[in-house]
């Protein structure tokens, strides 16, 4: 059994990985590997316009203000990781639920 999940639970909130594809189509996020959520996304890797998309999509899916998301890392890879403040248990289930059951 695999205990890996796309998420960890901090103090003010979770930590989330996900993977970008740029220019693909209309931005949607879900369930992606063990590892992280795939996130496809409209905007252009161009001047930060795809890691803005990216943060306006993660808030929008999370229920939370873009100031509650922060790119934290992989700002010029593909991969990346956000920070989300919040209630670390809501936004736990919310993960969750994005992600579906395990496969």
């Amino acid at each position: 059994m695999n205990d890996q999940r796309p998420w960890t639970a901090t103090a003010d909130g979770i930590h989330i990985a996900v993977r970008v594809t740029p220019r693909g189509g209309r931005d949607m996020i879900g369930p992606g590997t063990d590892a992280h959520f795939a996130a496809r996304l409209a905007a252009a890797p161009v001047e930060g316009a795809a890691n803005a998309a990216l943060i306006a999509l993660v808030a929008k899916a999370f229920g939370l203000a873009r100031r509650d998301v922060a790119l934290i890392g992989g700002q010029t890879s593909r991969l990346k990781r956000l920070a989300l403040t919040g209630d670390p248990q809501r936004l736990a289930q919310s993960a969750a639920a994005l992600y579906g059951p395990p496969a």
